[in-house]
């Protein structure tokens, strides 16, 4: 039996183990980035960015915990057998080898690599170096019981080092003061640092990392609900806590980047320049280590998730197949380009990310309405129709006269939160419903 400051040693290494999965490229370009379009409004475009790349995943995380599902399939059944599957393959893909698999080796090679090749061949360095990432992955996923010792106890802490070392510097060294906002973020800042969050997409990967989380605590010898869920939740807010941090911390040396740099197209040249800015070629050097620290720590919990979650779904293919296939297609992805990638993926963001904060929501107030399939199933609906109204949009787009029609049929549209009114008047309908099938029954 562990002694209670060997159980606090656990606990610290699956809460560091959970900031070191969320914790990808996507994590330090999107607030660099930004800081520098908010400007002198980044405090208030900051807490909308924390609600959704730290509050939502914390909520997932809890979600997931408090629900008593041993995945997302299962919590997403809720609302119908059928869409229990489909969502949960949907969200496994697109945070798997369809897109975020992908993009940690391609964010890594473009930071890390790319600056140092000199006039080597971009593709077949990339070719190379997507072997070598996703080789170190699959031998890091080929025992998923040891993530902890691995990630949480190694890595994680590693990766903090580095992280505090340059952001922390440039925390108490800031190039100059923040300057003017720049679009959406000098109109609406809140929401457009909501937006600006989903980028991370760790509300999707927490339906899935919270299983990982959940399988460690089993581990620590917690196997009564109520400690688990108070286990779980301990982790989730030690990892939401590190990401709040390092987020605010980001977005400030971006802020006060602009005066030494410039404003920049993206969140990594941000980051490449302050860092050469401050220390010079060490500085690339130093971000480079950042870079592929969160990135391989992601992948491998990305692997090990999709791995297991598509093991259960087909027992009769093993777990070890699935992590080469995993692998496999995002090598042959990652060598695509960042921007093939991103072409492909982000409307299925648009149509996964109102989903996913739905079932979260549903999930901690199931206890409200008896975990009644009709409220599920009447909440979602609109959600899941407004986010395929999402997903054409951002691929094919919509014609003058149908844009405006339906921003003036739908509140919160042109924003991006179309989903949230409908979504509300169906939860207090099907709650209606409910009761007077109760009623009748």
């Amino acid at each position: 039996m562990m002694t209670s400051k060997q159980n606090q040693a656990s606990l610290w290494a699956v809460g560091l183990m959970l900031f070191a999965l969320f914790f990808g490229a996507g994590n330090l370009i999107y607030p660099a980035y930004l800081g520098q379009q908010a400007g002198e409004n980044w405090l208030i475009s900051m807490p909308g960015f924390l609600l959704t790349g730290a509050g939502l995943p914390l909520l997932g995380v809890i979600a997931i915990g408090y629900s008593g599902s041993r995945d997302v399939e299962a919590l997403a059944s809720r609302v119908a057998p059928w869409y229990g599957i489909a969502f949960a393959a949907s969200l496994y893909l697109a945070i798997g080898p369809l897109f975020a698999m992908p993009r940690t080796a391609t964010v890594s090679f473009e930071i890390a690599v790319l600056p140092l090749i000199g006039n080597l061949s971009p593709n077949m360095a990339q070719a190379v170096f997507s072997l070598f990432f996703f080789g170190l992955t699959y031998w890091l996923s080929m025992s998923p019981g040891k993530l902890v010792d691995r990630i949480g106890k190694i890595l994680t802490p590693a990766l903090l080092l580095t992280i505090a070392v340059l952001v922390g510097y440039a925390a108490l060294n800031p190039i100059g003061a923040p300057l003017a906002a720049q679009g959406d973020f000098a109109v609406r800042p809140m929401i457009k640092g909501i937006l600006e969050g989903y980028g991370t997409m760790d509300a999707l990967a927490s339906l899935v990392f919270a299983i990982i989380v959940i399988d460690a605590v089993r581990a620590m010898g917690v196997d009564n609900r109520s400690d688990l869920l108070k286990t779980t939740a301990i982790s989730g807010l030690m990892a939401a806590g590190c990401l709040a941090a390092v987020y605010l911390l980001i977005g400030y040396m971006g802020a006060t980047s602009v005066a030494g740099i410039g404003l920049q197209e993206n969140g990594a040249l941000v980051l490449s320049k302050s860092a050469q800015y401050y220390f010079g070629l060490g500085g690339n050097l130093l971000l480079g280590v950042i870079v592929l620290l969160a990135c391989l720590t992601t992948a491998v919990g990305l692997v090990t998730s999709c791995a297991e979650y598509f093991n259960r779904l087909c027992p009769g293919i093993s777990y070890k197949t699935f992590v080469i296939i995993n692998t496999l297609v995002s090598i042959v992805l990652a060598n695509k380009g960042l921007s093939a990638i991103l072409q492909i993926s982000v409307p299925i963001l648009m149509l996964l990310y109102p989903l996913t904060i739905v079932l979260i929501l549903l999930a901690l107030t199931d206890r409200l309405f008896g975990s009644s399939r009709i409220v599920y199933f009447c909440t979602m609906m609109p959600a899941l129709a407004v986010g395929l109204l999402d997903a054409y949009k951002t691929a094919f787009g919509f014609s003058e006269t149908a844009a405006k029609a339906i921003d003036k049929a739908l509140p919160l549209y042109s924003i991006g939160l179309g989903w949230i009114i409908p979504s509300l008047t169906c939860f207090a309908l099907g709650c209606l419903l409910n009761a007077a099938v109760r009623k009748k029954s």
